[in-house]
């Protein structure tokens, strides 16, 4: 008789631990069933949603190689760029909302407005004089591996060196785009301007472009990722 009663608490154990365990599974189904449900693209200009706090203890990850890119990005050598054009988490107090995008061609940098004023700072190439654009757009779209086509008044102005390119070029590592294109709308028009990659990676810290924003590759692989359709764009 004691005996019997002795095992009755040792299978209570068993049988809620057995409980916990069913539990845990069904648990982690569920995280697993609504990470694959993607969320509904967003409009091409929309009024973005509050950038989350934590943003703002976020450090940049080292510059490296990426997996599953559709083609591989070139290795930029970092040693050739100044360090203040590194990409770095900085102090930056203003009263933009956390995830507006702040681009200063003066100095050659865009702003990536954190929380607790802080920003993600980037090194830029920008229009050489008279080519650039400056005032508050809407990020409308964006792009991996975008197609490129110069404009028209491109063309005219230089044909020696666009006509070529009339019909556009495809993605890709020698596309003048680079990896990833933010493309900038202003009152729901196209402003042409774009803040994208680069194949020509000296060009950074420079004024130099027709009036694009230029980056890294891995940095603008990286604003892409965080940067949010319907963000504001200011351009100083």
């Amino acid at each position: 008789m004691t005996d019997a009663m002795d095992e009755r608490p040792a299978r209570r154990v068993w049988t809620a631990l057995a409980l916990l365990a069913c539990m845990g599974l069904g648990a982690c189904a569920t995280s697993s069933e609504m990470t694959v449900t993607s969320p509904a693209p967003a409009p091409p200009v929309a009024e973005p949603a509050p950038a989350p706090v934590e943003q703002a203890s976020v450090t940049p990850p080292r510059y490296g190689p990426r997996p599953n890119e559709r083609f591989p990005l070139p290795q930029e050598d970092l040693s050739k760029i100044p360090e203040k054009y590194h990409r770095q988490m900085v102090d930056y107090r203003s009263d933009y909302a956390p995830g507006t995008i702040v681009v200063d061609p003066a100095n050659r940098f865009l702003y990536l407005v954190q929380a607790n004023g802080k920003a993600l700072r980037y090194g830029v190439g920008v229009g050489a004089a008279g080519r650039g654009f400056s005032g508050v757009t809407d990020l409308a779209w964006k792009q991996e591996w975008p197609r490129w086509r110069p404009t028209d008044s491109m063309i005219a102005r230089a044909p020696e060196q666009y006509k070529k390119y009339e019909n556009g070029v495809e993605g890709g590592p020698t596309n003048p785009l680079g990896a990833r294109a933010l493309y900038l709308f202003k009152d729901g028009k196209d402003t042409y301007y774009r803040i994208h990659g680069t194949n020509q990676p000296n060009s950074i810290g420079k004024a130099v472009s027709a009036g694009c924003i230029r980056m890294l590759n891995m940095d603008v692989v990286d604003l892409y990722q965080r940067a949010r359709p319907g963000s504001k764009v200011v351009i100083l």
